[in-house]
């Protein structure tokens, strides 16, 4: 007497965990390029923000220095370097997030595209990105900077 073979899905074929582990694979894929592209926005951020920062300072401590007797700096040197290094950072700023958000909506429009076929079961929702609103965040801050240097005056007092 032989065993009888249950029909249906409750028993799998190897071909069919293939594909379900495959399909997995694919999606669990797709979240890791996607963290990939947010720690890529986050060295953005870093580089942008140490320059916006050191610009910042230079533009402040060498503007102090300027009062001292005997300071031989050109009057507009730190102001222009300083500018150059906020504006560097803000531009660096500006192109990660252009960049970032252009691949996440590529990313997103391949992941719909697999998701209708079938091929991938896309049941993690993309979270909002907190890289890219940090990175706006800082864009402002920046900006914000730069706007104080140029038009010579103090934003918080």
């Amino acid at each position: 007497m032989s065993t009888p073979t249950p029909p249906g899905p409750a028993f799998p074929s190897a071909d069919d965990k293939s594909v379900e582990l495959s399909s997995r694979r694919t999606g669990m894929s797709f979240q890791r390029t996607r963290m990939s592209a947010d720690r890529t926005l986050m060295s953005v951020i870093r580089t942008s923000l140490s320059l916006i920062g050191f610009g910042f300072t230079i533009f402040q401590v060498f503007s102090k220095a300027l009062k001292l007797p005997h300071a031989t700096l050109s009057a507009e040197a730190p102001r222009n370097f300083g500018i150059a290094l906020v504006s560097l950072g803000v531009l660096m700023l500006l192109f990660g997030i252009v960049y970032h958000v252009r691949f996440m909506i590529e990313l997103r429009s391949e992941r719909a595209m697999l998701k209708r076929e079938g091929l991938i079961h896309g049941e993690s929702a993309y979270p909002v990105s907190l890289t890219l609103i940090t990175a706006v965040i800082l864009l402002g801050i920046g900006l914000l900077a730069l706007v104080s240097m140029v038009f010579d005056f103090a934003l918080f007092g």
